[in-house]
């Protein structure tokens, strides 16, 4: 392939426009746009939908769907596969979302963000009141043990927790190195568990696992963590069961209907709230930077990325 150009679906820091140059003439598109200009190379991220109707007016000669992140639920695999288009992303988050999980975990149970809310407004004594719930010794379920749910489970055995999981299928290695219990049913797990962290991947399946009915079957006081997906949880039912002090407390670092925020989840003193920054470490960023032009560059040679989805 001669150099091709690269549509950017959003403006990147300038070292990665820089380092996307060296493959050819980068440009800054808007996907929602009714056109999109000539080019073979699609770069986005999971904020950036793709699916069958911005598909549908891609340029023909675009050929590679370049994802700078590890989820691509954002993207129509399918479709994309059927138009002769490659999608790939970049599976080198898994330390830094495990560190974000478990302080969203931390956060949570010690109510660390109304604490220094109250602090900083000049209210110690508000923020000394704030009682939170322990997190060492409890038991941990691990909805998704994948590279993530795993890495997390590891940081939890540093706190004496019992760790149980729900996934695809077993996993006897990470049973036997993490001590891990395995859960038949995501209802058994969610009985038993008084952390619940969502660590798997959306799909029709998974998308809204944690529902009313599936809050409802957790213990009373639990807690939900959720560094995943947004849709992983009808963000509706998660508000209902904190106005009706069934819920513990919920972290979350992704919503379901990301950008957006709903309201009512900013007035719990037990809700922890972050902007979906699971990677935002300055090395994970260029390790993704890396993995990005990694799959261009074997795209360009080879014709299909290394980290190939579809």
């Amino acid at each position: 392939m001669s150099k091709p150009t690269l549509l950017v679906t959003r403006p990147l820091p300038q070292a990665m426009l820089d380092a996307l140059g060296q493959f050819g003439e980068v440009k800054i598109v808007d996907l929602t746009a009714a056109s999109i200009p000539e080019g073979d190379i699609i770069v986005a991220t999971p904020l950036d939908p793709i699916k069958i109707e911005v598909l549908a007016k891609l340029p023909k000669s675009v050929r590679l769907i370049a994802n700078i992140g590890i989820g691509v639920d954002h993207v129509d695999l399918a479709a994309a596969r059927e138009l002769g288009i490659a999608v790939s992303n970049t599976p080198v988050v898994t330390e830094d979302t495990a560190d974000l999980a478990m302080a969203l975990m931390l956060a949570t149970c010690r109510k660390l963000s109304a604490s220094e809310r109250y602090l900083r407004a000049g209210d110690w004594a508000s923020g000394m009141g704030q009682l939170g719930i322990r997190v060492h010794g409890k038991t941990l379920g691990i909805i998704g043990m994948g590279a993530i749910g795993q890495a997390l489970a590891r940081r939890a055995q540093g706190f004496g927790m019992e760790i149980i999981y729900s996934s695809r299928g077993r996993k006897p290695e990470a049973e036997e190195t993490l001590n891990a219990r395995f859960c038949e049913t995501k209802e058994q797990l969610l009985a038993e568990a008084d952390i619940v962290s969502l660590n798997c991947d959306l799909n029709p399946n998974t998308r809204h696992i944690i529902d009313a009915e599936a809050l409802g079957k957790m213990k009373p006081g639990a807690v939900l963590i959720n560094a995943g997906r947004g849709p992983l949880v009808d963000e509706a039912a998660l508000i209902q069961a904190l106005e009706s002090g069934h819920l513990g407390g919920a972290g979350l670092d992704v919503y379901e209907f990301e950008p957006q925020v709903s309201p009512a989840l900013t007035g719990f003193d037990n809700v922890t709230l972050l902007p979906h920054i699971g990677s935002a470490t300055q090395e994970c960023r260029a390790d993704m930077a890396r993995r990005v032009c990694m799959n261009i560059a074997t795209f360009i040679q080879q014709g299909t990325p290394q980290d190939c989805c579809n």
